[in-house]
């Protein structure tokens, strides 16, 4: 009785599903570090933003913005656009690509 597959075939069905498999569990892997880096430069951006809000030149400034009712009442408003149970909305997007860019130059900068 004969085999349906010789070994060289074998052997060449084998190297291509461990390539295939290679290629699957690569994909998830490289979207995991993808999300890890975005995750870095927000939060990058984070830590940053809240060392200069105590920066004396600032200080004075920001005081006021925080008394200003107007001022709180816009910035209300406008997170209140965005929803974070939403994170693929147009809007979310946008706005997350400008937080990454702007974490971004500050890491590489600072870095």
């Amino acid at each position: 009785m004969q085999d349906k597959f010789s070994n060289f075939e074998v052997l060449n069905m084998l190297k291509y599903f461990i390539l295939l498999f290679m290629l699957l569990v690569a994909m998830p892997a490289q979207a995991q570090m993808s999300t890890l880096t975005k995750a870095k430069y927000i939060a990058t951006l984070n830590v940053i933003s809240n060392h200069k809000m105590k920066d004396k030149d600032l200080e004075k400034d920001l005081d006021k913005l925080r008394e200003n009712k107007r001022f709180n009442e816009e910035l209300i408003k406008m997170r209140d656009k965005l929803d974070n149970s939403r994170p693929n909305d147009a809007t979310n997007r946008k706005i997350v690509q400008i937080l990454e860019q702007a974490g971004k130059d500050i890491y590489n900068e600072l870095r």
